[in-house]
Protein backbone atom coordinates (compact mmCIF):
# COMPACT_ATOMS: atom_id res chain seq x y z
CA UNK A 1 0.00 0.00 0.00
CA UNK A 2 1.52 3.81 -0.84
CA UNK A 3 2.25 5.37 2.14
CA UNK A 4 -0.78 8.58 1.25
CA UNK A 5 -0.87 10.71 4.62
CA UNK A 6 -4.02 11.00 6.52
CA UNK A 7 -4.29 13.88 8.44
CA UNK A 8 -1.31 13.10 10.96
CA UNK A 9 -1.56 9.09 10.04
CA UNK A 10 0.04 7.44 6.66
CA UNK A 11 -2.75 5.50 5.37
CA UNK A 12 -1.45 2.24 6.14
CA UNK A 13 -1.38 3.50 9.77
CA UNK A 14 -4.81 4.94 9.80
CA UNK A 15 -6.46 1.71 8.98
CA UNK A 16 -4.51 -0.13 11.72
CA UNK A 17 -5.57 2.27 13.92
CA UNK A 18 -9.40 2.20 13.22
CA UNK A 19 -8.90 -2.10 13.00
CA UNK A 20 -7.52 -1.73 17.09
CA UNK A 21 -10.06 0.77 17.71
CA UNK A 22 -13.08 -1.58 16.46
CA UNK A 23 -11.60 -4.69 17.78
CA UNK A 24 -11.56 -3.28 21.35
CA UNK A 25 -15.25 -1.53 21.00
CA UNK A 26 -17.90 -2.44 23.14
CA UNK A 27 -20.93 -1.41 21.67
CA UNK A 28 -24.57 -2.81 21.48
CA UNK A 29 -24.56 -2.12 17.23
CA UNK A 30 -20.97 -3.57 16.37
CA UNK A 31 -21.80 -5.26 13.73
CA UNK A 32 -23.92 -2.45 12.34
CA UNK A 33 -21.31 -0.33 12.60
CA UNK A 34 -18.77 -2.81 10.72
CA UNK A 35 -21.12 -4.01 8.30
CA UNK A 36 -21.43 -0.12 6.87
CA UNK A 37 -18.08 0.72 7.42
CA UNK A 38 -17.28 -2.02 4.52
CA UNK A 39 -19.87 -0.38 2.38
CA UNK A 40 -18.66 3.09 2.79
CA UNK A 41 -14.87 1.04 1.73
CA UNK A 42 -16.42 -0.39 -1.29
CA UNK A 43 -17.89 3.11 -2.87
CA UNK A 44 -14.63 4.28 -3.62
CA UNK A 45 -10.90 2.51 -4.09
CA UNK A 46 -9.66 6.22 -3.10
CA UNK A 47 -11.52 6.67 0.07
CA UNK A 48 -9.52 6.06 3.70
CA UNK A 49 -10.65 6.00 7.25
CA UNK A 50 -8.79 6.69 10.36
CA UNK A 51 -10.24 7.28 14.06
CA UNK A 52 -11.69 10.95 14.34
CA UNK A 53 -14.27 12.17 16.75
CA UNK A 54 -13.67 8.72 18.93
CA UNK A 55 -14.94 6.86 15.87
CA UNK A 56 -14.11 5.46 12.50
CA UNK A 57 -14.25 8.77 9.72
CA UNK A 58 -14.05 8.50 5.72
CA UNK A 59 -12.19 10.75 3.94
CA UNK A 60 -10.72 11.35 0.31
CA UNK A 61 -8.93 14.80 0.46
CA UNK A 62 -10.74 15.66 3.61
CA UNK A 63 -13.27 13.93 6.04
CA UNK A 64 -16.99 13.67 4.92
CA UNK A 65 -18.70 11.17 7.08
CA UNK A 66 -18.27 10.12 10.71
CA UNK A 67 -19.56 7.63 13.21
CA UNK A 68 -21.28 9.11 15.86
CA UNK A 69 -21.47 6.00 18.61
CA UNK A 70 -21.28 7.28 21.68
CA UNK A 71 -22.28 8.08 24.43
CA UNK A 72 -24.41 5.28 25.05
CA UNK A 73 -25.42 3.62 22.62
CA UNK A 74 -26.31 5.97 19.66
CA UNK A 75 -25.55 5.26 16.41
CA UNK A 76 -25.38 7.56 13.57
CA UNK A 77 -23.54 8.35 10.23
CA UNK A 78 -22.57 12.43 10.07
CA UNK A 79 -22.22 13.44 6.35
CA UNK A 80 -20.26 16.76 6.69
CA UNK A 81 -17.97 18.50 4.59
CA UNK A 82 -14.63 18.18 7.05
CA UNK A 83 -13.46 18.98 10.73
CA UNK A 84 -14.26 22.88 10.18
CA UNK A 85 -17.20 24.91 9.43
CA UNK A 86 -17.20 26.48 6.52
CA UNK A 87 -17.53 30.50 6.10
CA UNK A 88 -20.18 30.49 3.54
CA UNK A 89 -20.98 26.36 2.95
CA UNK A 90 -22.74 25.79 0.05
CA UNK A 91 -26.45 23.99 -0.20
CA UNK A 92 -25.77 20.11 -0.49
CA UNK A 93 -28.79 17.57 -1.37
CA UNK A 94 -29.71 14.29 -0.82
CA UNK A 95 -32.88 12.42 -2.15
CA UNK A 96 -34.78 11.26 0.88
CA UNK A 97 -37.62 9.76 0.18
CA UNK A 98 -38.20 7.78 3.13
CA UNK A 99 -37.03 10.68 5.44
CA UNK A 100 -33.82 8.96 6.95
CA UNK A 101 -31.97 12.41 7.00
CA UNK A 102 -31.83 14.99 10.01
CA UNK A 103 -30.27 17.86 8.61
CA UNK A 104 -28.05 20.07 10.99
CA UNK A 105 -27.12 22.81 8.48
CA UNK A 106 -26.38 23.49 5.02
CA UNK A 107 -23.39 21.01 4.45
CA UNK A 108 -24.02 18.46 7.34
CA UNK A 109 -26.64 15.89 8.14
CA UNK A 110 -27.67 12.74 10.23
CA UNK A 111 -28.63 9.14 9.65
CA UNK A 112 -29.28 7.57 12.93
CA UNK A 113 -30.07 3.52 13.25
CA UNK A 114 -32.16 1.84 15.84
CA UNK A 115 -30.18 -1.81 15.13
CA UNK A 116 -27.87 -3.86 13.52
CA UNK A 117 -30.45 -5.43 11.62
CA UNK A 118 -31.48 -1.48 10.44
CA UNK A 119 -28.03 -0.53 9.52
CA UNK A 120 -27.52 -3.53 7.08
CA UNK A 121 -31.71 -2.79 5.72
CA UNK A 122 -30.33 0.34 5.14
CA UNK A 123 -26.97 -0.40 3.38
CA UNK A 124 -28.12 0.08 -0.25
CA UNK A 125 -29.50 3.91 0.69
CA UNK A 126 -26.35 4.66 2.54
CA UNK A 127 -23.97 3.34 -0.65
CA UNK A 128 -26.26 6.03 -2.79
CA UNK A 129 -26.34 8.81 -0.51
CA UNK A 130 -22.56 8.64 0.24
CA UNK A 131 -22.20 8.56 -3.55
CA UNK A 132 -23.84 11.67 -3.66
CA UNK A 133 -22.30 13.20 -0.98
CA UNK A 134 -19.02 12.84 -2.48
CA UNK A 135 -20.30 13.90 -6.37
CA UNK A 136 -20.89 17.29 -4.19
CA UNK A 137 -17.86 17.91 -2.61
Amino acid sequence: MANRRIGNLSAKSADKSVEAYLAALEHPHKKGVQALRKVILSIDANIREEVKWNAPSFCLEDHFATFRLHPGSIFQIIFHTGAKAKGNPKQFHLDDPQGLLKWAAKDRCIIAFKSDADAMAKSVEITRMVKDWIAQL
